[in-house]
């Protein structure tokens, strides 16, 4: 049966003061929780039903508290909880590598687009994203489940982008409507990718350091559509850098 310090500390870590107060993040799903189980991680606690098989995976079994379905679902953030919860330690942040293309993100709220953004870094060979401070917290329980295990996988910075771009030698490239055709713009392997809010887009101040603004064209006959989603122009942005390497 779960402690009501227990039940307080995993409801707390919700929130992003005291995730940081306690170095520690929610995880949940079960390709996620196994991903992370198997990666650098330090797991602080794992919590399972019976249903949840943890025999592959070394060490876990020394942190793991069987709890029943109904104690899973006092501390779940699913609408349908599976069957474990698991509590990792916030690792440390690394350096970034300022080399090869590195994407950056100007404000970006939507958890859901930065686990997807995380996870296309993941997929596209991306090893350093780069995020504003008012972007969500990339250990927020719904970006760590939208990333699907890819957050390992990425190297996370949050930095006063302003001051990042202005100290880099690399190219700056900011996603822009109307920015120039991405399919007839010359762009450098090596570069800065940046993706603003959603609503807003990049912000003044981060538009005047780039050096091309480029745009996914428009083919529909009435293009009518306001925008895309940043996720989906983070994806088609690029694949179209990764085309031309």
């Amino acid at each position: 049966m779960l402690s009501k310090n227990q039940i307080k500390l995993i409801n707390s870590l919700r929130q992003k003061k005291y995730r940081l107060q306690h170095g520690l993040f929610i995880a949940e799903g079960l390709k996620t929780i196994k991903e992370l189980l198997q990666s650098h991680l330090e797991l602080h606690a794992l919590y399972t039903t019976q249903s949840f098989n943890i025999d592959a995976i070394s060490n876990s079994s020394l942190h793991n508290i069987l709890i029943s379905e109904s104690d899973l679902k006092r501390i779940s953030l699913l609408s349908t909880p599976n069957s474990a919860l698991a509590i990792f330690k916030i690792p440390a942040q690394q350096p970034v590598n300022h080399s090869g293309l590195l994407v950056a993100l100007d404000d970006v709220r939507d958890p859901g687009n930065l686990g997807t953004i995380i996870r296309l870094c993941d997929w596209f060979g991306i090893t350093d994203l780069v995020c504003s401070k008012e972007t969500v917290d990339c250990y927020n329980p719904k970006v760590v489940q939208a990333t699907m295990g890819s957050l390992i996988r990425v190297n996370i910075n949050y930095v006063d982008l302003e001051l990042f771009l202005k100290a880099s030698h690399l190219p700056i490239y900011g996603a822009f409507m109307e920015g120039e055709n991405i399919y007839e713009t010359k762009l450098s392997p090596s570069a800065i990718l940046v993706l603003g809010n959603e609503a807003h887009g990049v912000s003044n101040p981060i538009e005047g350091l780039t050096i091309k603004k480029i745009a996914i064209p428009q083919f529909g006959a009435i293009q009518k559509t306001e925008s895309l989603n940043v996720a989906t122009a983070t994806a088609i942005l690029l694949s179209e850098f990764r085309r031309r390497i």
